[in-house]
């Protein structure tokens, strides 16, 4: 009952910090010159509806990282150091709180910078997308706009056409039309004016023409 003499002592300065809605770590001390091969810890829900023992040997860690807490809600852990011989007597108890998912931990809490730092991280995160988003957009307009302006191009120059076709005189494709009813009849000769011409030459024609001409003509 009174133990082996070469067990360790219990832990000291036992304390839970970063705080999560979901997980805490705990930490520890062990009195120097004591041999440690490893820990345990007793970890269980003030209401009594969980209890959980954490054993780790052959590491000469300090800590410890909680998981699968549940949100804010009430638990109380002990730490036992384990040495060569056995372990220690359970430390004292500890009591901590689990926060909400809303919740910040105070100005004072040892891992507020780790909160901070991943508060930043996020928002980062946040304006990177944002500004992928906005430039994927604005890309996408500008094709939209490129793309109108190439289409009322096309557009314009296929009504430009048109009236030029329709603007061109009747005249280029059209026959030449023939001269009016009143030139054509200047350019006929009446026969009266045949008769008046031809009527001296066959006068003149009797008296010049050599006889065998007779034969041809009518004399």
């Amino acid at each position: 009952c009174l133990g082996h003499p070469d067990r360790p002592p219990s832990p000291v300065n036992v304390t839970v910090t970063q705080l999560k809605a979901n997980s805490a770590t705990v930490s520890w001390d062990v009195p120097e010159g004591d041999v440690v091969i490893g820990y345990a810890i007793l970890q269980q829900r003030q209401d009594g509806q969980m209890q959980r023992f954490i054993r780790e040997v052959n590491t000469t860690n300090r800590a410890c990282v909680l998981w699968d807490l549940a949100e804010d809600a009430d638990y109380i852990i002990q730490v036992q150091s384990i040495g060569l011989y056995g372990e220690s007597q359970a430390s004292k108890r500890v009591h901590f709180r689990t926060l909400k998912e809303t919740d910040r931990l105070p100005s004072n809490s040892s891992n507020q910078g780790d909160i901070t730092m991943e508060g930043l991280d996020k928002d980062r995160q946040l304006q990177t997308g944002e500004i992928i988003i906005i430039v994927a957009v604005l890309l996408m307009w500008a094709a939209v706009i490129a793309l109108f302006c190439r289409q009322y191009d096309i557009i314009k120059d296929n009504d430009s056409n048109n009236n030029k076709e329709k603007t061109k005189p009747s005249s280029e494709h059209s026959t030449p039309e023939r001269p009016s009813g009143g030139l054509l009849r200047s350019k006929k000769k009446s026969p009266s004016v045949n008769i008046i011409e031809v009527a001296p030459v066959w006068g003149y024609a009797r008296s010049q023409l050599p006889s065998h001409a007779c034969r041809a003509w009518p004399c």
